[in-house]
This record gives structure tokens, C-alpha cells and sequence, in this order.
């Protein structure tokens, strides 16, 4: 197993020493002192792997928020379209505004 590979706070054994690593290519000896882990090491981990971090949540906006803003870029539209295009950019604004209605797609 790689350095890279394992999480932060993760204990693992590197030239007969038990480390924990603290950062990306950083661990602490159980006997005391940081040293640099090459990339290229192979690592054999101690007891069990902590979990992971949770994951970051998605970045969210106010469905509001959106809907202000769409509005306002629609006005600006309608105002260049003729009247020919302007049904069919009405539809699509219908579609726009469901979308933020509707479920979140699972990730």
C-alpha cells in the first residue's frame, strides 16, 4: 500500500517503525520525530484504517435566489427576441423552472 493511499490519521508500518501519518508525504514515528515517506515506499498498515472524512456537501444556492436571476435574464431576452422566438423561449423557461423543482439527481 502507497502513502497516498491511506487517510489521514492512519497508522502504518515504514523500515520496522509503526507511523501515523499526518499530511500528504508526512508521518509521526510512535517513537517520536516526523519523517518524509517517499512516494515510492510500500507500507503496511496497523490495525484498522480510520474512516473517512465526510464528504464536502455539493455547493448549494437559494432555489430563490436562482429564480430572481433567471427572470431577470429572461426580461433582457424577450426584450431582442421577435415574435417568432418568443414562444418557444417561453418553453424553455417553463422547462428551466421545473428543473429546480424537481429531486436532485442521486450522485
Amino acid at each position: 500500500m502507497k502513502l497516498t493511499q491511506l487517510p489521514v490519521g492512519a497508522r502504518f508500518e515504514y523500515d520496522g517503525q509503526v507511523f501515523t501519518k499526518t499530511g500528504p508525504m508526512t508521518a509521526v514515528s510512535e517513537a517520536g520525530g516526523t519523517r518524509m515517506i517517499p512516494r515510492y515506499a510500500v507500507l503496511r498498515p496497523v490495525g484498522d484504517l480510520p474512516p473517512p472524512p465526510p464528504p464536502t456537501p455539493a455547493h448549494l444556492v437559494d432555489a430563490d435566489a436562482v429564480r430572481a436571476a433567471f427572470d431577470l435574464y429572461h426580461t433582457v431576452v424577450l426584450r431582442h427576441a421577435d415574435d417568432f422566438g418568443r414562444p418557444a423561449l417561453e418553453a424553455a423557461r417553463q422547462r428551466f423552472l421545473a428543473s429546480l423543482d424537481a429531486p436532485a439527481p442521486p450522485a
